[in-house]
């Protein structure tokens, strides 16, 4: 897994790349953990090219969103495939994450 980022303004976007399973879940906790405790206002995750997450992955973006959502910020999901759309359903974590079909829509929706 790679995890790319940029910048929108204020908004970060953080673009993982492959997979976040059990090898690489610890990794992208430090990637995503690290922006949210340095304080980003607004932490987007851009899934384009994500084609798989665990549980561990999972536990990994709800660690995330419990904290900005204690910290006042914002965080959410977009571009998001099928197969994981698939998997945030069954788990319930599409309604816990806010999910967005697209970049303009997620940027739209935190500003």
């Amino acid at each position: 897994m790679e995890c790319s980022e940029q910048r929108v303004g204020d908004v970060l976007i953080l673009a993982p790349s492959g997979r976040i399973d059990s090898k690489t879940a610890k990794q992208f906790e430090v990637d995503l953990l690290g922006r949210v405790e340095a304080g980003e206002p607004v932490v987007l995750v851009d899934c384009t090219q994500l084609e798989f997450v665990s549980s561990a992955g999972l536990r990994v973006l709800l660690m995330a969103a419990k904290r900005q959502k204690a910290a006042n910020g914002r965080f959410g999901l977009f571009a998001v495939r099928e197969n994981i759309r698939e998997v945030l359903e069954v788990s319930g974590f599409d309604r816990i994450l806010s999910i967005w079909p697209g970049s303009a829509e997620a940027l739209a929706a935190v500003h």
